[in-house]
């Protein structure tokens, strides 16, 4: 069954697409994995793989759901009917399902500090007391799952309205608010004194720097980053029209995704070096260091609210694209059935994802694999499941689609070449698989 609704304009596609790829990835991991792999050298060797291997996947992903105008599990039954290959939409349904699972009890965390950051509580702390305070809002049980459930219930709503009236317009909203409170942000952090050593870190690359794990770390965020490997964007590119060109939609989205990694970083090295703080402090960048920084600057627990309100955005967004591939598949474009689908499924992510909420604090000592409930999941999503998923869609698109379908749908709405469409073909059917395996090894232990 065809897709009743479909986005309103091309704009609003590329907002709400932009929206699904800048979230978590974009704004809390990019920065800190930075931080840890050389800086400047990173962004310039993520930049290149994120044009080489995520592009062509990205608009892989998008002829995959256009041509057929069907959910992420009947694409790819139309395609290639009477195989197993639906099994790739089915991956992509389970590991957003895991996915949101744990990434909306980060989307408490961030709600929890945003009422603390209005409240006054984040102000006139030192590091380590900014340290301890996270550890014991994560450990509170009762906080940490009532802000997780309210993450969801925005979530839910939005979805429930729909992709127009839903989606669509809520990314309208906070992708535009996101940009400029970017832009007050890193006003306030390159003005700072001693900011400039900041800067050069960041974009400044030093090949000196440059290892493996640096290459590989870019290469994986290169597509991570775009949330392809997952369907999502079969189900986003579904409600496309026939009319708009699809790699000019693609290129839109990568801009944007490369423009926030790179206004995430000045945003926050500037600040970092500016204060002599450690760029390399990982994940605890945002709820720890960021706090410290902002804590000693004219209004910074303005700014610091600020940016928190700009990471909830850039979280929802990528949120409600999660939960859309899975109510798309169960709604079939009945739109009676996508408030029903969408509070059911949601509350059930709700419920999975508790134990990856209480896994700081009561569930502590119940590790998998030496690792957290919250920690496991993660694993098995980031370093698992997408690169599965990605490298099983590189395979698909030249092996199961004609060339000739393939070249019709990336130059609908386009005055593509046949020069231009011989590269991207070259770079999804052979580039892609390769990085993603050597990144698959990489994550294994193999190399």
């Amino acid at each position: 069954m065809e897709q009743k609704e479909q986005w309103s304009s091309k704009l609003g596609f590329i907002l709400a697409a932009a929206g699904s790829a800048i979230g978590l990835g974009a704004i809390w991991k990019f920065p800190y994995v930075a931080g840890t792999s050389g800086g400047g050298i990173f962004l310039f060797i993520f930049v290149l793989f994120t044009l080489l291997v995520g592009l062509p996947l990205l608009i892989g992903e998008f002829i995959i759901g256009r041509s057929t105008q069907k959910d992420a599990i009947e694409a790819y039954k139309e395609l290639a009917p009477n195989s197993s290959w639906h099994l790739i939409g089915r991956l992509g349904i389970f590991t957003c399902f895991v996915l949101l699972s744990f990434y909306s009890v980060v989307g408490g965390w961030i709600l929890i500090y945003i009422f603390k950051g209005v409240t006054g509580e984040l102000s006139g702390l030192s590091e380590a007391q900014y340290g301890a305070l996270f550890g014991e809002t994560i450990s509170n049980p009762f906080l940490a799952t009532a802000a997780q459930f309210l993450f969801m219930v925005i979530t839910i709503y939005v979805v429930s309205k729909g992709v127009t009236a839903g989606i669509e317009r809520a990314s309208q909203f906070m992708m535009p608010a996101l940009f400029i409170l970017f832009l007050l942000i890193i006003f306030r952090s390159v003005t700072l004194h001693g900011s400039m050593a900041g800067i050069e870190f960041f974009l400044k690359p030093d090949l000196s720097k440059i290892t493996s794990e640096t290459i590989l770390f870019a290469m994986g965020q290169s597509f991570f980053a775009l949330s392809v490997g997952v369907s999502v964007m079969v189900t986003y590119s579904s409600y496309l029209s026939k009319k708009e060109s699809i790699p000019q939609s693609a290129i839109s989205i990568v801009t944007l995704n490369v423009l926030v990694a790179i206004l995430a970083g000045l945003a926050i090295f500037p600040a970092v070096f500016s204060f002599g703080l450690k760029p390399d402090a990982g994940p605890v960048l945002l709820f720890n260091v960021l706090p410290t920084v902002f804590n000693q600057i004219p209004f910074g627990a303005l700014f610091l609210v600020a940016f928190l309100v700009l990471f909830l955005f850039a979280t929802l967004t990528s949120a409600f694209s999660m939960l859309e591939i899975i109510v798309a598949v169960l709604a079939k474009g009945n739109d009676s059935k996508r408030m029903k689908f969408s509070w059911i499924i949601g509350l059930l992510i709700f419920i999975v994802g508790i134990p990856s909420a209480l896994s700081y604090g009561v569930l502590s000592d119940v590790l998998i694999f030496n690792k957290t409930i919250f920690d496991a999941a993660d694993y098995l999503v980031s370093n698992l499941l997408m690169p599965l998923g990605a490298l099983l869609i590189a395979i698909f698109v030249p092996m199961k689609i004609s060339k000739q379908r393939l070249l019709e749908e990336i130059s609908a709405g386009s005055s593509i070449g046949k020069k231009i469409f011989a590269i991207w073909f070259l770079l999804i059917k052979y580039l892609a698989p390769i990085a993603i395996i050597i990144v698959y090894l990489d994550v294994l232990g193999i190399i």
